[in-house]
């Protein structure tokens, strides 16, 4: 099983809407790809909260096929959603795990 994390620093005056977007449309988007099993959004705590907000969207897949997959034909098109939504207003950076 791979989990594809994304971990992101959210400023304050967009945290609300930024959560209701990525319940509401980009983590439904990602699952209509077929790619992911499994989502979760959590929000990061004890963490300095002076710049901005902390979490991690994980999202679940049965094998690094279906993570390339995902990277090859997907990616772009959704990171280019939140950068047109939200530009200049969160950072992000992304890691793959294996569950063991």
């Amino acid at each position: 099983m791979i989990i594809y994390n994304v971990t992101i620093k959210v400023e304050h005056d967009i945290v609300q809407d930024w959560i209701q977007w990525m319940k509401e449309e980009h983590i439904p988007d990602l699952l209509t790809t077929g790619l992911f099993t499994d989502t979760r959004l959590c929000r990061l705590l004890e963490q300095d909260e002076t710049d901005g907000v902390t979490f991690s969207a994980q999202y679940t897949c049965a094998s690094i096929a279906e993570y390339h997959k995902y990277i090859n034909e997907h990616a772009q098109e959704m990171r280019d959603r939140g950068l047109k939504r939200f530009a200049g207003k969160f950072i992000a950076f992304r890691s793959v795990m294996e569950v063991i």
